[in-house]
């Protein structure tokens, strides 16, 4: 409980909902929250208990980075682009939410439609279904159930903007997860907060305008945290009007 906090920058935070100083109605969503790269940067801000948490989260950041930068590779090669195009563009940053199980999910639905804020999200699910995803204007109504041994990924706004709308973020929404021996642990691969986003200028000519203008990530987190988690995405606010 030390490490409570409402801030959305804040590097080390427990927290609940989204933005509970301007919610009028709160969502399920209980959370640890670690900035986790570079790891020496943050590994001191975690908490010391249990004596395990460093040392096991910092070695599952560390395969998780490994795994983030080879499929934003994968992505800037099929796009045209060079292979450290995207990671390049990001800069050094990345984060992992704890989720535990909820203790009364009879009284809530969980979490409602938004496509995330970073890059790619890349999601451990231990076994816990909820993840509901749109395609074609339509709600998968079966909860994607996770496969053993295996990560959901879902792209985000800025792998939208860079691509200059060759990739879309995913909207989707998560249902309370009611079994208590569960949980869920997605990882955040992020800009930072100085990084400058905009389409891959080799992605733009007369045939295929830039659709967003350039801006700081944390001009858009700050709209992003303000306007909470919407079906209306916030990349919207950047997006030109060719």
């Amino acid at each position: 409980m030390k490490s409570y906090s409402d801030e959305a920058w804040k590097t080390t935070r427990l927290s609940t909902s989204f933005n509970v100083k301007s919610e009028r109605v709160s969502n399920w969503r209980d959370f640890l929250r670690l900035h986790c790269h570079p790891i020496e940067e943050y590994i001191e801000e975690w908490p010391a208990k249990p004596s395990s948490l460093r040392e096991d989260v910092a070695e599952y950041s560390r395969r998780m980075r490994g795994l983030a930068v080879k499929l934003v590779e994968a992505i800037s090669e099929s796009l045209g682009l060079e292979k450290d195009y995207i990671e390049k563009a990001m800069g050094k940053h990345m984060a992992i939410n704890y989720y535990p199980a909820c203790p009364e999910p009879e009284l809530t639905y969980g979490l409602p439609p938004h496509a995330d804020p970073n890059a790619i999200t890349i999601l451990l699910q231990n076994q816990v279904p909820g993840l509901q995803v749109l395609h074609h204007a339509n709600w998968i109504l079966s909860s994607v159930n996770p496969v053993p041994n295996t990560f959901i990924v879902n792209i985000g706004d800025q792998i939208q903007v860079i691509s200059n709308d060759r990739y879309k973020s995913v909207l989707h929404r998560a249902l309370v997860n009611s079994e208590k021996e569960r949980m869920s642990i997605p990882t955040f691969y992020c800009p930072s907060p100085d990084a400058v986003m905009k389409p891959a200028p080799q992605l733009v000519d007369d045939d295929h305008p830039a659709h967003y203008t350039s801006y700081a990530y944390a001009e858009y987190y700050t709209n992003f945290w303000n306007r909470g988690l919407s079906k209306e995405s916030c990349v919207d606010i950047f997006k030109l009007q060719n």
